[in-house]
């Protein structure tokens, strides 16, 4: 008998399984991972242990040590723009006037594979792949009416731009008849476009290639990859992810160590939250860079736009995406901000002095909190009145619910903030210089 394989060992193997099983669920014994593994396995890639399972998604869990890679795909195993032009869509692609862009041409393919699905060679992946998303061009407008600004703004251009991209793609759809025998304006319609869409959206990696005269001027940056797309975001990860040239290979390489049994994450990059529900569909709980934006029409933009001196002054020296709240309280930009609105007619002329990080006088520090915490005060009082309503709401329609619960997440995260950052604003209030 091998070394630790006797009775303890099988006792402490149990005792392991059961604990994992008690709160996870394990789906390697699942056909669709097993043939996605098998099928992966012939395009070169070793796996090296991770297995898909639920926490709450699909996920992988392995044991790992820091500075040990996560995953090494090869780039066989990748979708990419270069897959598309390997392909029946070439010749279509090569004489199309003007070019379309790389995102067309993965649109394009993802729709064209997912609807021979049989026949495709990716269909082990597609197989996998949601048949919706959370994304803002997915949700009900009585969804996105709960959403804070700008986030609301945001989901609608993003709505926007897709409805035009597809309807300037509707001619280069129409070219590929001759592929289908069954009329391609079935085939590629806006819900088959907006699901492809999503997919490039939420799923690839970055990964740049050369630029090709047969595709528009638009970044190539995007690979599809296959079973590394099951990992994850925390914005606590801290991982490093790249196309490795000498290998040939996807690699991402955790700095941090991972026990076996527990969720293996990787970062998207550090977005708050608005910036994940817009391009990725969901809220990270407890997430470091989330903040709560001051809209465009709080009373800080109004008196702004109500002095053309201010108004020149912010628009060279601030960011309206930096007047926030955060973890901290107010971002360095709204406190700034609020100080130069707070400044009194003989005290103008310190305007740069104050942008600079100095102080004009008591008075202005003093007024400038208190701007701030009835800004705060605002924006909680709203943040609860949504929450209300989502309640609400969620006992209606049932079929909102999943939606519905995106908007709490997202507004229950920001009033956690706002809380916080009054009460860092009430402590300033007392110790004011």
């Amino acid at each position: 008998m091998k070394k630790g394989r006797g009775r303890t060992y099988r006792k402490r193997h149990r005792k392991r399984s059961a604990a994992f099983s008690s709160s996870n669920v394990n789906l390697s014994y699942k056909n669709e991972y097993i043939v996605l593994k098998k099928w992966l396995k012939e395009k070169g890639y070793k796996n090296n242990n991770l297995s898909p399972a639920v926490f709450s998604g699909n996920v992988l869990i392995t044991f790992l040590e820091a500075e040990e890679l996560i995953i090494s795909l090869p780039e066989k195993c990748l979708l990419t723009s270069n897959t598309v032009l390997n392909s029946y869509l070439r010749e279509y692609i090569l004489k199309w006037r003007p070019p379309i862009s790389p995102v067309i041409a993965l649109c394009s393919f993802l729709i064209a594979e997912k609807w021979f699905h049989r026949k495709s060679v990716w269909k082990p992946y597609l197989d996998l792949l949601p048949e919706t998303y959370t994304c803002p061009v997915y949700l009900e407008q009585e969804t996105l009416n709960l959403f804070p600004e700008p986030l609301r703004r945001k989901a609608l251009e993003q709505r926007s731009m897709i409805q035009d991209l597809f309807a300037s793609s509707k001619q280069f759809f129409s070219s590929l008849q001759p592929l289908f025998p069954e009329d391609v304006e079935i085939i590629f319609n806006f819900s088959a476009f907006r699901w492809a869409w999503c997919t490039i959206n939420t799923r690839t990696v970055f990964m740049k290639h050369s630029q090709k005269d047969f595709f528009s001027r638009e970044p190539d940056i995007y690979a599809l990859a296959p079973f590394l797309d099951l990992l994850n975001h925390n914005p606590k990860a801290q991982v490093k992810a790249s196309f490795n040239e000498n290998t040939k290979c996807y690699e991402i390489k955790t700095h941090l160590g991972y026990q076996k049994y527990k969720e293996v994450y990787i970062s998207y990059g550090p977005h708050d939250n608005q910036r994940l529900l817009l391009e990725y569909g969901f809220v990270a709980s407890d997430n470091p860079h989330s903040c709560v934006h001051v809209s465009t029409g709080k009373t800080l933009t109004r008196s702004i736009q109500n002095n053309k001196k201010l108004r020149t002054i912010f628009k060279n020296t601030f960011f309206p995406s930096d007047l926030t709240f955060g973890w901290d309280g107010p971002s360095w930009t709204l406190l700034t901000a609020l100080k130069l609105l707070c400044l009194e007619a003989d005290e103008f002329t310190l305007w740069k002095k104050v942008v600079l990080g100095d102080v004009a006088s008591r008075k202005n520090e003093e007024k400038s909190v208190a701007f701030a915490t009835k800004i705060c005060m605002s924006l909680m009082e709203e943040t609860q009145l949504v929450l209300q309503k989502v309640s609400v709401l969620k006992n209606h329609y049932e079929h909102l619910v999943n939606q519905l619960g995106l908007v709490e997440a997202l507004h229950t995260e920001n009033l956690r903030i706002l809380q916080l950052s009054y009460k860092i604003l009430q402590h300033l209030s007392s110790t004011t210089i």
